[in-house]
């Protein structure tokens, strides 16, 4: 089994800072892709970050130079750091990571997601 736990969630003032962690856990061969995507209310759930194995990352054009994504793949964990934050940043956070396994059959990947973690940024 896996589990992804985020952490990092908030209330802040527009204009300060909050880092979201997120940790994998269990049977865990390798990690593909790990991204952060968020949903406000009323809206379908987008896109924030996603970084390769190799570290390589794109951002949302709404968070391109104020959000900064990493990861520690000794550790598999994955951290956004959130700078200059806008009251539409608000939502809840969640995070995703494409993970191997290994099973009785051999290594298999498989999609998880986080439970999600509030982020209220007040004007």
């Amino acid at each position: 089994q896996v589990k992804l736990v985020e952490s990092g969630g908030g209330l802040v003032q527009a204009g300060g800072s909050l880092r979201l962690s997120c940790a994998a856990s269990g049977n865990i061969f390798s990690i593909n892709t790990m991204a952060w995507y968020r949903q406000a209310p009323g809206k379908q759930r987008e896109l924030v970050a996603h970084i390769g194995s190799g570290g390589s990352t794109n951002y949302a054009d709404s968070v391109k130079g104020r959000f900064t994504f990493s990861r520690d793949n000794a550790k598999n964990t994955a951290d956004l750091q959130m700078n200059s934050l806008k009251p539409e940043d608000t939502a809840v956070y969640y995070c995703f990571a494409q993970i191997l396994s290994e099973q009785a059959m051999g290594v298999v990947g498989y999609d998880y997601w986080g439970q999600g973690t509030q982020v209220t940024v007040s004007s």
